[in-house]
């Protein structure tokens, strides 16, 4: 049996700018942006949708991001009527092969965010750094991975 972990990330209401934001600094292809109201009709009413069971709103209820090497990452806006609480206790972590790599792709999701630990040389790896982007999503960056014993 395959397992197969995916990270689905709660934006408020700005999931379309992020995932084109991380399609150019991660070098992925957005396979699906499905809104809420293309949603198809239920007979039964569900959070953000009205009387009738017909989805509203423009903000996002489903995306997908393919990674080159196959990793996926999904997100959604949160649905009409909840609150967004922003996203805590989660960070997604990146492995490259290469530094050149691991620095393309930390320089580029950096921008606009906020750096918390610039990319330096670690014992697992020939660079690593942390940082927050400009959606509130915390990520770290691993480049050259250096066998552990």
């Amino acid at each position: 049996m395959t397992t197969t972990l995916t990270p689905y990330l709660s934006f408020d209401g700005n999931t379309r700018e992020a995932f084109a934001f991380y399609e150019r600094a991660l070098g992925a292809t957005i396979e699906a942006m499905m809104r809420h109201a293309d949603m198809p009709e239920s007979p039964t009413p569900a959070q953000g949708c009205g009387d009738a069971g017909v989805p509203s709103g423009d903000g996002i209820m489903h995306a997908c991001l393919s990674l080159p090497g196959g990793a996926m990452l999904f997100a959604g806006d949160t649905p009409p009527g909840m609150q967004h609480d922003g996203i805590h206790g989660v960070m997604l972590a990146l492995q490259y092969d290469s530094v050149d790599q691991a620095q393309s792709a930390f320089h580029a999701l950096s921008q606009g965010g906020q750096v918390t630990m610039p990319l330096a040389p670690a014992f697992w790896a020939e660079t690593f750094g942390m940082l927050t982007d400009r959606f509130g999503v915390s990520w770290a960056v691993n480049g050259a991975p250096i066998p552990l014993e």
